[in-house]
């Protein structure tokens, strides 16, 4: 399979359903500042606390949306639509403000929660069902976080991991578009500063539990901020021998021995969001370039590696549908 159809999205919908609002387990990246901030996720997080940690709700959350608007007469839209109703309202929204402005939450899902939230937002508010309103001010929040942020990041994150810089500012660039000029300034500024003089990328990847790939993150993010042509220049001499099928290691889906083990089960993310990296980096550079079949070969080589997997075990289950979507939307 190489796009989205009505099965897949039900398919798709129906699992992230299913952990939107499970609890337990659950993985708190938590400060605490006394013994009264020993609470459960739900009362640390009146919204984002399913789906194993407070992103993959969020995420979570985008994809339903997402499938929902794409797909709105899905089997299970009228239950993802009651359950919005419900959670994305604006007291159980104002819980999650307070928590990134209590002590110690400066850096809490920075910055890969902060870029899927805005992410999340904007999906919302393509649905004008009150959904987006209850997140404008979560957004506001995180989009200030992030023009605060950027100026002081003297050194791109370069990971594979939530960390990665490339990732998040490639969210946060869309989600921008028509509401934060001066965000997207930043994010320009920011990814030239790092990005506009490097070269002969080696690609030494993956890592054991990357789930994004350092080297297209990067080229994805250049895509955004560069107009065509500069972006075409700048990949050739970033990626030179990349036509030929060089680095080997952006074309060779990663094997996944383990998807019970969390870390390993990442690697299954990183096929998939290799997949919507290279078919939008194919994209950008347009059909003529010499790139663009292999790179959209590469794609589908990934997805087939990892779409199979997505409900094995739930350490996967509860995040890489998300990822899924992400490519098989992409053109």
């Amino acid at each position: 399979m190489t796009q989205l159809d009505r099965a897949t999205a039900d398919r798709f919908a129906t699992m992230t359903l299913g952990h939107v609002g499970r609890e337990y387990p659950n993985v708190l990246m938590h400060v605490l500042n006394g013994p009264d901030d020993a609470k459960s996720p739900s009362q640390l997080h009146p919204v984002f606390h399913g789906s194993f940690d407070w992103h993959s709700c969020v995420h979570g959350w985008w994809q339903l949306l997402r499938l929902l608007r794409l797909y709105p007469d899905l089997d299970i839209a009228p239950a993802i639509r009651a359950r919005a109703d419900a959670m994305l309202v604006p007291d159980k929204m104002a819980g999650e403000v307070a928590y990134f402005e209590r002590p110690g939450a400066a850096g809490f899902e920075r910055p890969y929660g902060w870029a899927w939230a805005l992410a999340l937002h904007d999906e919302a508010c393509r649905h004008h069902a009150g959904w987006g309103d209850a997140l404008e001010p979560l957004a506001a929040l995180l989009a200030a976080r992030f023009r605060a942020f950027l100026p002081r990041l003297t050194y791109p994150l370069r990971v594979g991991t939530h960390f990665n810089t490339g990732f998040a500012l490639t969210l946060a660039w869309d989600w921008a578009a028509a509401r934060d000029p001066e965000l997207r300034i930043l994010i320009a500024d920011a990814a030239t500063r790092w990005f506009a003089s490097d070269r002969d990328c080696q690609a030494w990847e993956p890592g054991g539990d990357e789930f994004l790939s350092p080297a297209l993150c990067e080229a994805l993010v250049m895509s955004r901020v560069l107009d065509a042509p500069t972006f075409r220049a700048w990949f050739d001499a970033f990626l030179p021998r990349v036509a030929s099928g060089e680095p080997v290691t952006l074309f060779v889906p990663a094997r996944v021995s383990d998807r019970s083990d969390g870390k390993i089960a990442h690697l299954d993310g990183l096929n998939l969001s290799r997949a919507w990296c290279w078919r939008a980096i194919a994209a950008a550079l347009g059909p003529a370039h010499p790139v663009a079949p292999r790179a959209e070969q590469a794609a589908v080589d990934h997805l087939a590696a990892s779409l199979p997997h997505l409900g094995d075990d739930y350490m996967g289950e509860h995040w890489l549908a998300t990822f899924a979507l992400l490519a098989l939307e992409t053109p």
